[in-house]
């Protein structure tokens, strides 16, 4: 873990919907915010405490709050407001990276999904994003001039056939993330996504193939593939100053393989393996 503290988000509160364990690009993202001095909560679902590791994370976090609430409820987003805003007051920035597919992890086809479940995948993964934002609004816990990023991936854009359901579900984020960016620019309020290079997490683990996708882009990606804390240095320059006039953009964070077409390494070995 990078120790360096540029001081980037002294003074700013936040909180970070998602973590769960070391895996967790949000896990990453709420260490980087406390080391750059801001003052965060972080959030999950109740059986996270069973499941992940988001106590000791508080602990790293000099005590962090964790707020219990499922982001697909307005209800349960309702009081987790009320808790931030009595433990933090109103908060500068909300990262949002969650996502979940009970279809892929049941490695359904996309011919013949289970609605119910896809239903599920587009709540929690994508209009938790809308709901989220609409109850901070609703409770006047945003400040003026904040920051808000969501997570999402290359698979909105482009068609991998493992990742199912889910493609769908983030191209749904992306598209609140420019409608509320567009509504909150009035309030100097930024909404950007992060496509992240394919990450060994745990949502990401449980994608069929997922091992071959993440050599695949490593090996296109000029640059390499990102890891979980290079994505979250690079979520932190979002939530800070630096970046006070953009918004409304989805920023690939791939080592640039989002504009790579085929790379010499790659070429050689497909020839190598036809010969």
């Amino acid at each position: 873990m990078i120790d360096t503290s540029y001081g980037l988000l002294k003074g700013k509160k936040g909180i970070v919907f998602g973590p769960l364990n070391t895996q967790s690009l949000g896990w990453h993202i709420a260490q980087a915010c406390h080391r750059e001095k801001a003052e965060i909560a972080i959030s999950n679902v109740k059986v996270a405490l069973r499941l992940g590791e988001i106590e000791e994370l508080s602990k790293l976090c000099n005590g962090a709050p964790i707020i219990l609430c499922d982001a697909s409820s307005m209800d349960q987003l309702e009081t987790a407001f009320k808790e931030v805003k009595n433990k933090l007051g109103k908060v500068d920035f909300i990262v949002h990276s969650i996502a979940m597919s009970r279809n892929i992890r049941k490695q359904l086809p996309y011919e013949d999904l289970n609605y119910d479940w896809f239903t599920k995948t587009l709540d929690v993964s994508a209009l938790s994003l809308h709901k989220i934002l609409s109850q901070a609004l609703k409770s006047n816990s945003l400040n003026d001039r904040g920051s808000v990023v969501a997570l999402t991936f290359i698979g909105a854009q482009r068609t991998f056939s493992d990742y199912s359901d889910m493609g769908d579900a983030k191209a749904l984020l992306e598209s609140i993330s420019r409608s509320y960016g567009y509504r909150l620019a009035k309030r100097g309020i930024r909404v950007n996504t992060v496509s992240q290079s394919p990450t060994k997490t745990a949502a990401g683990s449980g994608i069929e193939g997922f091992d071959s996708l993440f050599d695949l882009a490593d090996e296109l990606s000029p640059l390499g593939n990102a890891d979980a804390e290079e994505c979250a240095q690079y979520v932190v320059t979002l939530l800070s100053d630096l970046t006070r006039k953009v918004t409304m953009q989805n920023l690939y964070h791939d080592g640039g393989f989002s504009s790579i077409g085929i790379s010499d390494e790659l070429l050689a070995r497909l020839s190598k393996q036809s010969e």
